[in-house]
C-alpha cells in the first residue's frame, strides 16, 4: 500500500493507476487459490496425503526424501508453496523421529523441493499467475496451465537428485527446537490416558474429541461430572475426568480448576463449546479435525478443484473467473463457510501483489524499466540474447535473497518485457526464464515464508541454508538460460 500511496503521491502515477492493482485479474485469482487450498486442507485431503507418506515412504532415507519430495511437489502445483509445506512440516517431522532421522535431513528438502514444484502448473505460485499474464499483456499469449511444466519436470528432477547425493553431507544433523505433536498417536494416546476401549472411535469424520482443563473462576466449578453423561449443553458427551492425572468417581467427580475433561460430539459443537472462557483448550478441535484423512467435504473439494484445473487446462474460462467459480462452489457447497473463506485469504500476499502492480506500471510509463534493460544490455555489449537472459536471471536471483520473490517478479517482469523488446526476440523466453529465476529462492531463510516455515521444526541457523542453496541455484539457473530458450525459442 506504501508503494501505491506514494507513486501518487509524487505524481508518477495518477489515484486510478495507483490502485488499479486491487482490481487486477491476477489478485483475483491468487485470492481464490487461498480458499481452495484452504478447502483442501480443511476436509483432512493434505492430511491423506501425508499418510502416504507414512505408507509408502518406508524407513529407508532415499525413498522417505523421494516420496516426500514428490508429495509436497504435487501439492505445491495445486495449492501453492506454502500451503503444501505448512500442511507437511508435521508429519515430516513425525516421520523422520519414527524412523530415526533428524528432521533437519528431511525439512529443507521439503521446502526446496516445493519450489520445483512450483514450476509444474500455473496454481503453483502467483509468480506464474503474474508472468503469464505480463506474457499476454506484452503482445505475446498467456503460459497455459500445465505448460510450466516443460520446465518444472526436470527443475523437479534435478532438485531430488542433488538433495538425495548431496543431502546428507550438506544438510546438518541437528535436532529441532520445537517438536510438533504427533497426531497420529493422538487418539491411542487418548486411549491409554483415560483407559478407554479399544474400539473407541475418537477421530472421525463428523465427531471428534478435544481435552480442556476448567481455568479457574470457571462456572463449570463445582458441577459434578461423570464419565457417559452430556455437558450442560446437552451437545458433547465426556469421555473422561481427571485430577493430576487420575480418574475421578463418584463423589470425588465434582468439577474444581485444573481438571481435565475428554469432550466427544461433532467437530461444529466442540469448536463452539470450547471457545468461550469456561474452559482451556488443551488440543485444538479444529486442528484435529484436520487431521482426520479425507474428511466430511472432502470428495466436494476434490472435485471442485478437479473441475477448476479442467478450466484453467483448457482455458475456457480467465483464471480469475475458474478461480471465482470454484470459490464461490466451495462455499455454496457448503465445503467452508464465507467467513472461514474470507479468514483462509492471506490478505498480506494479496495486498503485497495489489500494492506491487502499480510499480510495475511506473517502471514503464517513467522509462525507468528502459534504463535499467539499456543498462545492462550496455554491460553485456553486443551480446546474444542467451547472455542477456543470464544478466537478467543473475539480477532476479539476487533480489530474491533479499526480498519476496513476488516482489522481485512485479519488478523484474517490465525489465524482461523491454530487454525483450530492444532485442526484438520474443518475449516468451525472458519470462519463463524470470519464473524460474525467481523461484531459485534458497540462500537464506528469509528469502521465502516456506524457507522460514522450516527453520524452526528444522533446527536450523542462517547459514545452513545456501550449502544446499548454491548447488540447487546452479541448477535453476542452468534451466533458466540452457533450457528454456530451447522450449521458448527467442
Amino acid at each position: 500500500l506504501g508503494v501505491a500511496l506514494a507513486l501518487w503521491a509524487t505524481g508518477v502515477l495518477t489515484l486510478t493507476q495507483a490502485l488499479a492493482g486491487f482490481g487486477d485479474p491476477t489478485v483475483i485469482f491468487i485470492a481464490t487459490l487461498f480458499i481452495v487450498s484452504e478447502s483442501l486442507d480443511s476436509t483432512g485431503v493434505t492430511a491423506w496425503a501425508g499418510q502416504q507418506v507414512i505408507s509408502r515412504g518406508g524407513e529407508k532415507r532415499t525413498p522417505l526424501l523421494v516420496v516426500v519430495c514428490l508429495l509436497v511437489a504435487v501439492l505445491t502445483a495445486l495449492i501453492s508453496v506454502n500451503g503444501a509445506v505448512a500442511a507437511l512440516v508435521p508429519v515430516v517431522v513425525v516421520v523422520a523421529i519414527r524412523v530415526g532421522l533428524a528432521p533437519s535431513q528431511m525439512l529443507m528438502p521439503l521446502a526446496f523441493s516445493a519450489h520445483a514444484g512450483s514450476m509444474l502448473a500455473l496454481t503453483g505460485t502467483p509468480v506464474n499467475i503474474i508472468v503469464s499474464e505480463a506474457a499476454a499483456d506484452a503482445g505475446a499469449r498467456p503460459f497455459t496451465f500445465f505448460e510450466f511444466g516443460l520446465v518444472g519436470l526436470p527443475l523437479l528432477v534435478g532438485t531430488i537428485a542433488i538433495i538425495v547425493l548431496l543431502g546428507n553431507r550438506l544438510l546438518p544433523h541437528r535436532a529441532p527446537t520445537a517438536l510438533p505433536a504427533d497426531v497420529g498417536n493422538h487418539a491411542r494416546t487418548l486411549r491409554e490416558q483415560y483407559a478407554l476401549p479399544e474400539d473407541t472411535e475418537l477421530l472421525g469424520v463428523r465427531k471428534g474429541v478435544t481435552e480442556v482443563v476448567i481455568p479457574p473462576r470457571s462456572e463449570l466449578i463445582g458441577l459434578h461430572l461423570f464419565p457417559g453423561m452430556t455437558t450442560p449443553s446437552g451437545d458433547l458427551v465426556v469421555l473422561g475426568l481427571q485430577r493430576a492425572g487420575e480418574d475421578l468417581t463418584g463423589a470425588d467427580a465434582v468439577l474444581r480448576a485444573g481438571d481435565t475433561l475428554l469432550l466427544r460430539g461433532t467437530w461444529e459443537h466442540l469448536e463452539r463449546h470450547t471457545a468461550g472462557p469456561e474452559v482451556l483448550v488443551v488440543d485444538d478441535p479444529d486442528g484435529l479435525r484436520r487431521s482426520v484423512p479425507l474428511g466430511a467435504g472432502a470428495k466436494r473439494a476434490i472435485g471442485i478443484l478437479a473441475a477448476m484445473v479442467v478450466l484453467l487446462a483448457t482455458g475456457v474460462v480467465p483464471p480469475a473467473v475458474a478461480g471465482l467459480l470454484a470459490a464461490g462452489a466451495i462455499v455454496l457447497t457448503k465445503v467452508l463457510t464465507p467467513t472461514e473463506a474470507y479468514r483462509s485469504v492471506s490478505w498480506t500476499t494479496v495486498v503485497l501483489v495489489g500494492g506491487m502492480i502499480p510499480l510495475s506500471t511506473a517502471f514503464i510509463s517513467t522509462g525507468t524499466a528502459d534504463l535499467i534493460a539499456s543498462g545492462l544490455l550496455n554491460l553485456i555489449g553486443d551480446a546474444s540474447p542467451r547472455l542477456a537472459l543470464l544478466a537478467m536471471c543473475v539480477l532476479t536471483v539476487v533480489l530474491g535473497q533479499l526480498i519476496s520473490n513476488t516482489a522481485t517478479v512485479l519488478i523484474m517482469v517490465p525489465i524482461a518485457t523491454v530487454l525483450a523488446a530492444d532485442l526484438q526476440v520474443s518475449v516468451l523466453p525472458f519470462m519463463m526464464a524470470l519464473t524460474v529465476a525467481g523461484a531459485a529462492s534458497f540462500l537464506t531463510p528469509v528469502a521465502t515464508a516456506a524457507n522460514t516455515m522450516v527453520m524452526e521444526p528444522g533446527g536450523y541457523r542462517f547459514t545452513d541454508y545456501w550449502k544446499l542453496g548454491l548447488p540447487l541455484l546452479a541448477l535453476f539457473l542452468a534451466v533458466a538460460v540452457f533450457w528454456v530458450p530451447v522450449v521458448w525459442p527467442f
